[in-house]
This record gives C-alpha cells, structure tokens and sequence, in this order.
C-alpha cells in the first residue's frame, strides 16, 4: 500500500487525504466482494425437474397435455402428477421410481415381490371389485390410472372422473411394453421407460442365447393349481407370454389355439412337455397338487421322471410388469440351463 501511495503521490493528481480514502475504500469494497462469494449458498438440485442429461431422467412436463386414452376418452393429465393411483400397475410404476397413493390386493393378497419398494403405500381391497368413488377420494389422487375394462367398466371411469383425471386401458397386461411406454408418457418419465426397456430386452437377449444351446426345440407347460382349478397357461399373458412370445420356448399343443386349458387326470396323458413349471396360487391349490401329482399318471410322465418338474413362486410368475418378468427369465434360465 505504501508503494502505491508513493507512486499516486508522484504522479500529483490528487491530495495525500483523497488519495487515503480511496485506498482504504477499495481495500473495504474488495474484502467484501470475497466475503460474499465465500458465503453465497449452492443452488440445490430441483429433485421434481430432472432432466434426461442427468443420469437418464426426463424432465417433469411443464404443462398439462390432453390425451385420448384407448376408450376414446380424452384426458387432461395434469403436469408432473404426483398423487397416482393405479391398481395393478405397480410393477410398471416402480419401474419408472413412482410410488403410488395406494396398492391393488385382493383381500390378504398382494403383490409380495413388491412389498419392499411399495413400504408404507396402503392397501386397496378389489376382491369385491374396484372401490368406491368415496374410498378413492380419501387418497387425494391427481391422476387416476385404469389398468382394464373391469375397472372402468359399470361406470367407474365417470365416477371416478369426477375425483380427478382418469386415464383407462383395455388391457395393459397385454402387451407390457407398449403400457409401460403409455405410461412414461404421461407421467413424464420417457426417457425411465426407454431405459427399463432397453435393459429388459437384454435380458431377454441373453436368456434366448442361453435357451438355445440347453433348451432349443423343448416344450415347457406352466400349470396353474387354484381354488377353482387347475389349468396350463397360455402364452397371451403372464410367464406364459415371457416364456413363449419373449423367450421363444415351445407350447403344448393343448395350448396351441387357446389362452388356457383345463387340467384333470384324464387330459394329462395329453401334456407334451419337456419341462413342467408348477405354480399354487395363493397357496390355495395345495390339495390339488397332492392328489395330481401323487397319481401313477402323473409319476409316469416323460418330464416327471426326468426330474424336469419345478415349483416356482405364484407371486411374480403371475405378476405383470418388467419386475415379474425379469424375475420369470431368472428362474427360467436356473431351472433349464444346467
């Protein structure tokens, strides 16, 4: 400072008092600068406003969109929904990291292999069908999601319209690929729905590589043992899908033509199947399990003596969503490829 004051003295533009006071006022001004910027907080990342650069995620939408849903009803769904119900699309949901305002069951069941990413979401009775318009309202949803006909149907879609916007399908299990796509789009999460689809079809990749050298040509049946019966499950829904439309494993011919068929000691010298895949819904078919396969029939079947017969769990193997499905392809793979 000193050297400074010399050299403005010199120069004899100004008096020593003036040249004291800018010099000191400077020194001010600057120490305070740095003070400020030292203090300045960080702006916090805005956690509801993503964008798809950071780490994959889409940005919320910024304004409601009008859409029409696959009854032909049109939807003003609301920018970036937060409170969304839609029972039976869960698996989906969590796929995109959304966690409803409530959960489908069916009296003491639902849908376990989720339970730990849906903890704390309540439960919603539909055994007796879709609840009432004056449950759901208890749940404040901004969007309201109709996984089926079923659901919307008997005037439930006007109902609950009226609480908030309603989106419905015909039938989402159909093709879960094409719902969950449905889905990022209208809760802003395209670019979460790209990438879960992109690592399931990998998946599916991979299990069809592995599939082909242990399994190529083999016919695997899935029968379903429930309170109402026993059937081999098609290939339009469910692990029947994964297993013959995804991962490309041969149907019984009882099953060829039809999403179903009944099961019962007399047809099953007609189950052509290299592989069996046993499911007890709920729990419920036990008895039935018991008295089919303790019969001579069932104990003289090709995939029964070869060891070929697996128990696998009815939670996720009757599940719709990627979650179900990818935990379906693991248990595939284990059981077939030695």
């Amino acid at each position: 400072m000193r050297d400074m004051l010399h050299r403005l003295r010199l120069a004899g533009r100004m008096p020593m008092s003036v040249l004291l006071c800018l010099v000191v006022a400077g020194g001010l001004l600057s120490g305070c600068g740095t003070a400020n910027n030292a203090a300045a907080p960080v702006p916090e990342a805005d956690t509801n406003d993503k964008s798809a650069a950071a780490g994959g995620q889409s940005p919320a939408p910024a304004e409601e969109q009008v859409v029409k849903d696959e009854l032909g009803h049109e939807v003003k769904v609301p920018a970036a929904p937060k409170r969304i119900f839609a029972p039976y699309l869960e698996d989906s949901l969590l796929k995109l990291g959304i966690k409803p305002v409530a959960q489908w069951s069916s009296g003491s069941q639902g849908q376990d292999y989720l339970q730990q990413e849906l903890s704390g979401v309540p439960r919603l009775d539909f055994s007796g069908g879709p609840p009432s318009p004056e449950v759901l309202m208890a749940y404040n949803p901004d969007l309201i999601i109709l996984q089926n006909t079923s659901y919307s149907g008997n005037g439930n879609y006007e109902k609950y319209a009226k609480i908030a916007p309603t989106y419905a399908f015909t039938n989402a299990s159909g093709d879960v690929e094409k719902s969950l796509t449905t889905l990022g789009s209208l809760l802003g999460k395209t670019a979460e729905a790209e990438q879960a689809l992109k690592a399931y079809r990998q998946k599916v990749q991979e299990a069809q590589e592995k599939l082909d050298q242990a399994a190529k040509g083999k016919k695997v049946a899935v029968i379903r043992f429930a309170a109402r019966g026993v059937s081999l499950m098609g290939g339009n829904y469910m692990s029947g899908q994964v297993l013959y439309q995804k991962l490309g494993l041969g149907k019984p011919k009882l099953v060829e033509k039809e999403n179903s068929a009944a099961i019962s000691l007399e047809i099953l010298p007609e189950l052509d199947a290299d592989y069996i895949f046993i499911i007890n819904q709920y729990g419920q078919g036990t008895e039935r399990i018991k008295e089919i396969t303790g019969s001579p029939i069932w104990k003289a079947m090709p995939a029964v003596k070869q060891g070929q017969v697996f128990e696998v769990s009815d939670n996720y193997w009757l599940g719709n969503g990627l979650i179900a499905y990818e935990k379906i392809i693991d248990d595939t793979v284990k059981h077939l490829v030695k």
